[in-house]
C-alpha cells in the first residue's frame, strides 16, 4: 500500500513498496516521465495508448503508473520503427502476440522474449502534418520523392499524419536540400547509406557469433545474459570505429578532391602553349640567338 504522505502527482518516478519476497520494488513512471525515459514526446506516447501498442498503465485515481514493461515495449516499438516497419505493421504484430498466433516468430521480431529489449538507435520519431512536410522541403515533396521515402522506412502514412522514423536523418534530410541538394538525390544517397550501414552491422554481428559464440546452437538463459552484456559494450565500440573511419575516408575524399580540382586548373596544352609563345616557336619565326658587339 502506498504512503498516503506522499503526493503521486508530484512523484516522477517511484519505487513501490518491495514485495512480501523481499524482491526488489519495481519502478513506475508517469505518463511524462516514461516519455522522457523513452526519447519520445508525450504526445507520441498518448498516441501510441490510443493506437493499443501499449498495454493499459496501471492507475491511482487519476495518475497513471507506468512500468519497465511500457519503457521495453516503447523502445521495441522505436527499433521496429528504424528497421522500416510501419505502425500499422507493429499493431499487428502485437495483437498476433497477445492473441498467440504464431508467438514464437512475433515474439522474436518484437524481442518481448528477450533480455536484448534496448534498442541500438537512439532516434525520436517524428509526427508531422502534410503542411508540416511541404514546409520542411520546400518544393520538394512530390509524390516519386514520397514514394520514395516509403520504401525506405523513412516514413509511414498514419491517418492524417506523417511519422519520420528519426528526427537525426530528418534533420540531416533538410540541412541537405536546403544547402541545394535536390531530395531525390538525397534519397539515392540514403539508400546506398542503408546498404553500407547494413553490411557494416552484418560484420560486427559476424564476429561476435563466429568468435564469441561459435559453439553455441540454442541460446540459453545463461547464453542470453552473457549476449546482452557483450552487446552493451560493442554498442559503444561499433559506433566509435564507425565515426572514426568515417572521418578517415572524409579527410582522404576531401583532399582527393581538392587534389583533382587543382589538376583541372593547370591545364598542361596551355603551359606548352604559353612557353612556346614566348620563345616564338610555332609564331612562323626563328628564335634569335642574343649577340655580342664586337670590339672594335
Amino acid at each position: 500500500m502506498a504512503d498516503p504522505a506522499r503526493d503521486p502527482a508530484r512523484d516522477p518516478v517511484r519505487d513501490r513498496e518491495p514485495a512480501d519476497d523481499g524482491a526488489p520494488a519495481p519502478v513506475e513512471y508517469r505518463t511524462a516521465e516514461l516519455a522522457e525515459a523513452a526519447g519520445i514526446t508525450v504526445r507520441t506516447l498518448r498516441f501510441y495508448r490510443e493506437r493499443k501498442l501499449l498495454p493499459p498503465p496501471r492507475r491511482e485515481g487519476r495518475i497513471a503508473w507506468y512500468s519497465e514493461h511500457h519503457l521495453a515495449r516503447l523502445r521495441t516499438i522505436s527499433a521496429l520503427l528504424a528497421r522500416g516497419h510501419t505502425l500499422g505493421g507493429i499493431a499487428d504484430l502485437i495483437d498476433a502476440f497477445e492473441k498467440g498466433r504464431d508467438s514464437g516468430r512475433t515474439a522474436e521480431l518484437l524481442g518481448l522474449e528477450s533480455t536484448l529489449v534496448s534498442p541500438w538507435s537512439e532516434e525520436t520519431p517524428v509526427r508531422l502534418t502534410p503542411e508540416d512536410l511541404a514546409e520542411q522541403f520546400s518544393g520538394e515533396v512530390t509524390s516519386e520523392n514520397l514514394a520514395a521515402a516509403l520504401d525506405l522506412g523513412y516514413v509511414a502514412v498514419d491517418g492524417d499524419e506523417v511519422v519520420h522514423v528519426s528526427r537525426r536523418l530528418l534533420d540531416a534530410s533538410t540541412a541537405l536540400v536546403r544547402e541545394g541538394i535536390p531530395l531525390a538525390a538525397v534519397l539515392d544517397a540514403g539508400r546506398v547509406v542503408r546498404e553500407h550501414a547494413d553490411a557494416i552491422a552484418d560484420l560486427f554481428t559476424t564476429l561476435v557469433r563466429t568468435h564469441l559464440f561459435a559453439d553455441v546452437d540454442e541460446l540459453s538463459p545463461a547464453d542470453l545474459r552473457r549476449l546482452d552484456e557483450v552487446m552493451d559494450r560493442l554498442r559503444p565500440l561499433s559506433k566509435q570505429v564507425v565515426d572514426a573511419e568515417l572521418a578517415l575516408a572524409m579527410d582522404r575524399r576531401v583532399r582527393a578532391e581538392l587534389e583533382s580540382w587543382s589538376r583541372a586548373d593547370t591545364d598542361p596544352e596551355a603551359e606548352r602553349e604559353s612557353g612556346r609563345r614566348e620563345t616564338g616557336e610555332g609564331l612562323g619565326e626563328t628564335p634569335r640567338r642574343p649577340t655580342t658587339p664586337s670590339p672594335r
